[in-house]
């Protein structure tokens, strides 16, 4: 059996998994702030996947974590994550002597990719041959699959689209650039363009613009040009067989779809090259609540283990 923890800034969620690729157990924790709190939000949880769902925790054999920041890949240490006040932590080095097993530790976004990849196995079908899952949250990211592995690159940049420009002479992003993708569709800054409080900012802009706020009109537009620009990029240079949408503003759901398909219509229209790339037929919406990155994290935590389908996951459970 695998255990898989997505640590997010607000909640981890945990899940069990068995050699067959089914959830024997799922639970949601908050997450507490800084190094020792995050550490033992990890114990909590698979803790309370015996406690709560039942798992039988003494024959659990690996463990993984994807968690935001940066991940040194095979080092179980993160660095720069920042929404849950860590600066540096060896998270494997730390909890595989309280867990009495092996850890491995990847970054949030990259299980989320294995993660989805694993549950696009549906009924019998087999996974596509490569997936780019891009993260829409507070800020753009992406994983890329191909052949159930991850591409990382060179130096484990591969997916990082946020930061690509896309109009020079558009809103400036926090790594200085002006007219980054993810200052159009980060949500982030989105919320912080549109400078009104609000519990979910990024649903209040779509809300004002099909009210005729000029400027809510604005920022949803420019949302869909910077998701529509990351699609492109990422076919165009992984060639990836499908683009599956995941993070927080994804739960605007066909609003946010319609408003990306218009978007990739709107701009192959003057050209047969990019009609001939369907790349509306190429985009998916994460089913709500999946449990992706912590499925994804679950797969790495058992890498090496040769009893462990990834295709299968979620097939059974």
């Amino acid at each position: 059996m695998k255990v898989g923890l997505d640590v997010g800034g607000t909640k981890t969620d945990a899940l069990a998994v068995d050699d067959s690729g089914t959830i024997l157990g799922r639970v949601r924790l908050p997450t507490g702030w800084g190094p020792d709190a995050v550490a033992r939000t990890v114990l909590d949880a698979v803790a309370a996947l015996g406690d709560e769902a039942g798992v039988a925790l003494d024959r659990v054999r690996s463990v993984g974590i994807g968690i935001p920041g940066q991940v040194e890949p095979g080092s179980g240490r993160v660095v720069h994550a920042v929404n849950l006040g860590v600066d540096a932590l060896d998270l494997a080095a730390m909890l595989a002597p309280e867990l009495g097993v092996p850890v491995q530790v990847e970054n949030d976004v990259k299980a989320a990719a294995l993660g989805a990849h694993a549950l696009h196995a549906r009924h019998g079908a087999s996974a596509p041959a490569s997936m780019a899952y891009l993260n829409l949250g507070t800020g753009i990211a992406a994983g890329i699959v191909s052949n159930g592995v991850l591409w990382r690159g060179a130096r484990g940049t591969a997916g990082e689209v946020g930061h690509i420009s896309v109009d020079p002479n558009g809103p400036r992003c926090r790594c200085g650039q002006r007219g980054c993708i993810e200052a159009f569709a980060g949500g982030g800054a989105v919320a912080e363009r549109w400078g009104r409080r609000s519990a979910l900012p990024v649903r209040d802009v779509f809300d004002a613009a099909d009210a005729g706020d000029p400027v809510a009109r604005e920022l949803r537009a420019g949302l869909a040009r910077g998701v529509a620009a990351a699609v492109r990029v990422l076919v165009l240079t992984a060639d990836v067989d499908i683009v599956v949408l995941g993070g927080g503003v994804t739960a605007l759901g066909d609003r946010l779809m319609t408003d990306v398909a218009a978007e990739l219509s709107a701009s192959a229209e003057a050209s047969p090259f990019m009609r001939s790339l369907h790349l509306t037929d190429r985009v998916e919406l994460l089913p709500p609540g999946s449990p992706a990155a912590a499925l994804g994290a679950a797969i790495v935590g058992a890498q090496g283990d040769a009893t462990f389908d990834t295709e299968e996951a979620l097939v059974h459970g």
